[in-house]
């Protein structure tokens, strides 16, 4: 074996033999549109830019003050929306304790922007 010939998957494999740090798991909904809940912080809507554990970061997000319609259920709210409700523009937001990230629907979205309060 000639290591001046290693493929980069191929020293991945023998760092991760050796006891090599590997990287950090990637969050499957990185760059997606999600509704978060929290523990104490509320509801928020967002692209989700980073997440590590419990704390992440949105762009471009909206909190979710109180909806009418759509299911009881966040999930039927990041599926279907909403049919009235006070969201408010917050930009971009670093949340700690996330304990729940739901895909969000074009459908959905669009039902958000009609109750944006400014």
């Amino acid at each position: 074996m000639n290591l001046d010939d290693l493929k980069i998957g191929e020293l991945k494999q023998l760092i991760a033999l050796f006891g090599g740090q590997q990287q950090p798991k990637r969050h499957p909904m990185l760059g997606k549109r999600v509704l978060v809940r929290t523990y104490s912080a509320g509801v928020h809507i967002g692209t989700l830019e980073d997440a590590d554990g419990m704390e992440c970061r949105l762009s471009n997000a909206i909190r979710l003050w109180k909806w009418e319609g759509g299911g009881l259920s966040l999930s039927a709210v990041a599926n279907n929306g909403i049919k009235g409700g006070r969201l408010n523009k917050t930009g971009e937001v670093y949340l700690t304790n996330a304990i729940e990230f739901i895909p969000t629907t074009d459908d959905a979205e669009k039902s958000y922007e009609k109750f944006i309060e400014d």
